[in-house]
């Protein structure tokens, strides 16, 4: 079954169910995949509804920043609700020991020698992440590795 078939499926158990966050989140979330076939002009493929996926999580977890900073505890909670409902649709993020071994090969096969290397770096690192994880942690890591090439 498709990742849009079952946000659909869900969407109308959620209903059945009276379930109103997950309702709510699972209508955003399939909204954004019609809008995305709208402007495509055809349907997205399961690569294309997870890359929504991972748009409508990362949307979330800038909420829930935003919401703290502002002090709106309710308004993090229910970001977090819907963030972790999100992720039951999303691949097994990566760890960070997993992102660092694959910057690791990804500086060695591009021959980077420091932080001047850092785009040719994530140029050939974030397509194999693919989505698995955030690109600012990922960036982080790597900056991270290349500092510590320096001589």
């Amino acid at each position: 079954m498709t990742t849009k078939k079952e946000l659909e499926d869900q969407l109308h158990q959620a209903m059945r169910e009276g379930d109103d966050l997950r309702r709510s989140t699972l209508r955003m979330a399939l909204s954004a995949v019609k809008l995305a076939e709208v402007d495509r002009k055809g349907e997205l493929d399961e690569e294309g509804v997870m890359k929504i996926l991972q748009g409508e999580a990362k949307s979330r977890r800038e909420t829930i920043d935003d919401a703290k900073k502002a002090g709106r505890d309710d308004l993090v909670e229910a970001a977090e609700q819907e963030l972790e409902l999100l992720q039951t649709y999303l691949p097994e993020p990566l760890t960070d020991d997993e992102i660092q071994q694959m910057a690791a090969q990804a500086i060695e096969a591009s021959g980077a020698s420091g932080p001047a290397d850092m785009g040719q770096v994530m140029g050939q690192l974030m397509p194999q992440v693919g989505g698995r994880a955030d690109g600012k942690r990922v960036s982080q890591i790597v900056q991270r590795l290349l500092s510590e090439q320096e001589p």
